[in-house]
């Protein structure tokens, strides 16, 4: 699947961009000087990912971030999502390939994820995004990964995004980490006791819970 001619614009997986406050991870350190030219055509783009969403079996939107202005307005937005919709949902493929776009999916019972890079990304990378998507969810929700208990914990779904890609940009790609980072700031938040979303994040975690949730029986 993945495709054979080399692509600067790729980046390792999980690997932190360096910011302009000159910040970033082993990816923008390990990156050797004078590798750009002076025009910056070899300047690999950081912008990866454009959309990911999730939708339940009817092919309404249950959570979407755009990273991009592929798609500038909401009803555009959930044109092109109705479109993948009806171009996957019955179909046993991974991958598709819509209005110049490469498109990763997987179902869970009454439930579709995608992630969308565009016609160049490396369908692995975009895989590795989605795999590590669901398995941090699976691990959130206790393998209940399904409409009603996606619903009931947004909080920690968009946190569990947004973990994994930030402004189009992978960060992580281990579901492991994602759900330590989703932990720490969570408890960062120092929540006021209460049963609910954030509550449901971390009974599901493997830490200690914080005062006034009760651990499952």
């Amino acid at each position: 699947m993945q495709r054979a001619q080399g692509r600067p614009r790729q980046h390792p997986v999980g690997a932190a961009p360096r910011g302009a406050d000159g910040g970033g991870g082993d990816w923008a350190a390990a990156a050797p000087a004078g590798a750009m030219d002076p025009a910056g055509l070899l300047e690999p783009s950081l912008y990866t990912i454009k959309a990911i969403f999730i939708l339940d079996n009817d092919g309404q939107r249950l959570l979407a971030k755009y990273y991009d202005d592929t798609f500038p307005s909401a009803k555009e937005q959930k044109a092109f999502e109705r479109n993948v919709f009806n171009k996957t949902h019955k179909t046993e493929s991974e991958i598709a390939f819509l209005e110049g776009l490469t498109i990763v999916y997987k179902s869970s019972i009454d439930l579709f994820f995608y992630v969308v890079g565009n016609s160049q990304e490396n369908e692995l990378m975009l895989m590795a995004v989605l795999t590590c998507l669901f398995d941090s969810l699976s691990h959130m929700l206790r393998k209940n990964v399904e409409k009603r208990s996606l619903v009931e914990n947004m909080d920690g779904v968009f946190l569990v995004v947004d973990e994994i890609v930030d402004g189009g940009v992978i960060l992580e790609s281990d579901s492991q980490q994602v759900i330590q980072k989703v932990n720490f700031r969570v408890s960062s938040h120092h929540p006021p006791p209460r049963v609910g979303p954030l509550c449901s994040v971390y009974l599901s975690l493997p830490f200690v819970p914080p005062p006034g949730c009760s651990s499952p029986s």
